[in-house]
């Protein structure tokens, strides 16, 4: 379990963002793009990441590449 001690609040903004502190994200896994969905029960809402969905995503487009350059070369095309 995360104990988050120094932080007790956090505020939200106009757009109805809130910035997920770190410790949070590091614990649950969360990484930019990580889908996330909320469970709101007797006036409480719980953040869960969708770890299922990124897989279910990353399986869809896995092999649909038809690029005949190794990883590097691909890299140094993109690095300029």
């Amino acid at each position: 379990m995360v104990l988050l001690a120094s932080i007790t609040r956090m505020r939200v903004t106009q757009k109805g963002q809130v910035t997920i502190p770190l410790e949070v994200r590091r614990a649950l896994g969360i990484a930019p793009g990580t889908e996330v969905r909320f469970e709101l029960e007797q006036g409480t809402a719980r953040l869960v990441p969708d770890h299922d969905q990124a897989a279910a995503e990353i399986a869809r487009v896995r092999g649909a590449g038809d690029v005949a350059l190794s990883t590097d070369e691909i890299l140094a095309l993109t690095r300029g």
